[in-house]
């Protein structure tokens, strides 16, 4: 079938067919009532028309014929509008068939005030991104932000899966893994190819004149060849680390998770010279969250990676110094002064410091999960493993939210998940609307009262697990396990410098005050046993493991620091 448009005032018919070069992605509305299609199409025409095609469907049905031909045409689907009441196909019905044919577009549901308790429900059941209601007057206030915000998104997502940094390996390489990762969460657009499944990356190696047993490889955009690259290597020569800017700051942040990040925001925004040290990437552990779904002013939930890349945008729009893949390695006070010495050599001298480095997931001892780390095996969510995963078996060890969260995510690509929970329940451990969530997906299967006893290979990538549960010994075929076992501060760098409790996370406020504090004043509720160094986020002793609350944290953090450098 033609591909329908948005004809120009007082046109009727299809557009020509747009030469390759000149295809842009499209946004299709979807509506049964003509005069509320074409004001749709009229409004997100005059907003976003020079960057994307506006296309129309008259029913459901319709549309999803149009996006089939999208997809047999290689072209790309941005956006999907909907209305809800619509004859023979609800929109909320077409929005989950449409989102096999194009899962990556952003869905949006439009509703009158009378369905919003359809639109909310379709949040879940249709993953829905966002609903309006009609009418949507003035558009420049009630559409063009919401679709703006929107694109953004998908742009940004589509410029990473479509990227210009090539990287060649295996699957169940945990050097392949670790490259992919990284490229991810920074955020770098790359395309990853598997030397075992894809003829391209066989053909590239060819033309680089690379040996198979130097893999992974980074193919540059500029034509270098990269062999076996470490970590930090491969950040130099894309540019992503970088050298601070000052001699000296108001303020340096270390760590880069929700708490960093809105230390640095604030930080910025009220005309401190900040800096921000992030070890691997920003957003930290919640950055490798598939769903953050009670954020509040997030009523459809974000992705970790796209919180993170919202708050990293906005930290460096307000005037924050961002260093990533740099790892504070010792903490010194000298007079007035706070120095934090950085892996790569360099020192850091500020008023001020800020301890929000976080948490790391806790590894497993047993027997086979160490060999099998990155062939298999992956500690966190570990999403860029998620597409590898279709139609196959995944094993999430975990019953706590990020647990939940994961299974939820790899539900939609895998073809059975099963969850492996040590306490008798997840009630305990997760929020209530994960566990509706999962025991409504029918391809997730929760096994309480099951630990796991070892972790078998075959041809050097995971292939069994031997798990123990109520009805005893049994092992499990298993392609990717994902673990979620608790989690353990990132504090090491400051021992014998700053008070930690028996876990190690460090102390503050009245913990600190009785923990070694030099001075007479007290404590400023934030801040540790050393003055001027305060301390946010899950690597507080005390903290409440969430979002928000290291967000919070961070902020008040900024507030703190005012009044201490005030007084100092």
């Amino acid at each position: 079938m033609s591909v329908p448009t948005e004809p120009p005032a007082a046109a009727t018919g299809h557009e020509p067919p747009l030469p390759a070069a000149a295809k842009r992605p499209a946004i299709l509305a979807v509506d049964d009532e003509p005069a509320v299609l074409a004001a749709v199409a009229r409004d997100l025409r005059r907003g976003f028309g020079e960057r994307f095609r506006v296309l129309r469907a008259t029913s459901g049905i319709e549309a999803l014929e149009v996006l089939r031909e999208l997809r047999k045409r290689g072209d790309l689907a941005a956006m999907l509008i909907a209305d809800q009441r619509m004859p023979g196909m609800p929109g909320t019905q077409y929005l989950v068939e449409a989102r096999k044919i194009v899962p990556d577009a952003k869905r949006v549901l439009l509703t009158a005030y009378a369905d919003t308790e359809a639109a909310i429900a379709a949040i879940n059941t249709a993953a829905l991104d966002y609903y309006l209601l009609k009418p949507w007057d003035p558009p420049e206030e009630q559409l063009f932000p919401v679709v703006a915000d929107l694109l953004t998104t998908w742009e940004a997502g589509a410029a990473l899966a479509s990227g210009g940094v090539r990287v060649i390996g295996h699957r169940f390489s945990k050097e392949t893994h670790d490259l992919r990762d990284f490229l991810a969460r920074n955020r770098v657009p790359a395309r990853w190819l598997d030397v075992e499944r894809d003829g391209e990356a066989r053909e590239l190696l060819q033309v680089a004149g690379v040996d198979p047993d130097r893999l992974p490889v980074a193919l540059l955009e500029d034509g270098s060849v990269l062999e076996r690259p470490t970590i930090l290597e491969l950040a130099e020569r894309l540019g992503v680390t970088s050298a601070p800017a000052q001699d000296h700051y108001d303020l340096v942040v270390v760590g880069g998770g929700p708490a960093g990040l809105a230390a640095a925001v604030y930080g910025a925004s009220e005309g401190l010279k900040t800096v921000m040290v992030e070890r691997e990437a920003p957003g930290g552990q919640a950055g490798q969250s598939s769903r953050i779904e009670n954020y509040l002013g997030f009523p459809a939930g974000l992705s970790g990676s796209d919180l993170a890349r919202r708050a990293t945008d906005q930290a460096r729009r307000l005037g924050a110094e961002l260093l990533t893949v740099q790892e504070a390695v010792r903490l010194r006070a000298e007079g007035a002064g706070r120095l934090v010495e950085l892996s790569g050599g360099g020192v850091l001298s500020a008023s001020c410091v800020l301890v929000a480095s976080g948490v790391s997931y806790r590894q497993l001892d047993t027997p086979g999960f160490a060999e099998l780390t990155g062939a298999g095996v992956y500690y966190g969510a570990a999403l860029t493993e998620a597409r590898a995963c279709a139609d196959q078996h995944v094993v999430v060890i975990g019953g706590a939210n990020s647990a939940g969260q994961a299974a939820v995510y790899f539900s939609g690509y895998a073809g059975k998940v099963t969850m492996l929970v040590r306490g008798p329940s997840l009630a305990k451990s997760m929020s209530h609307y994960l566990i509706e969530q999962i025991a409504a997906l029918p391809n997730v299967e929760v096994r309480a009262g099951t630990t796991t006893i070892a972790a078998e290979s075959d041809g050097g990538h995971l292939a069994r697990l031997r798990v123990q549960g109520p009805d005893g010994e049994e092992t499990l075929g298993a392609d990717a396990c994902f673990v979620f076992i608790g989690a353990s501060p990132r504090t090491d760098w400051l021992a014998g410098v700053v008070a930690r409790d028996e876990r190690g996370f460090i102390l503050a406020g009245r913990d600190a005050q009785t923990a070694g504090w030099p001075l007479s004043r007290e404590p400023f509720m934030l801040e540790t046993t050393v003055p001027g160094v305060f301390v946010a986020g899950d690597v507080r002793a005390r903290s409440i493991k969430r979002v928000a609350s290291a967000v919070g944290e961070g902020s008040m953090a900024v507030s703190l620091i005012h009044e201490y450098l005030a007084d100092a």
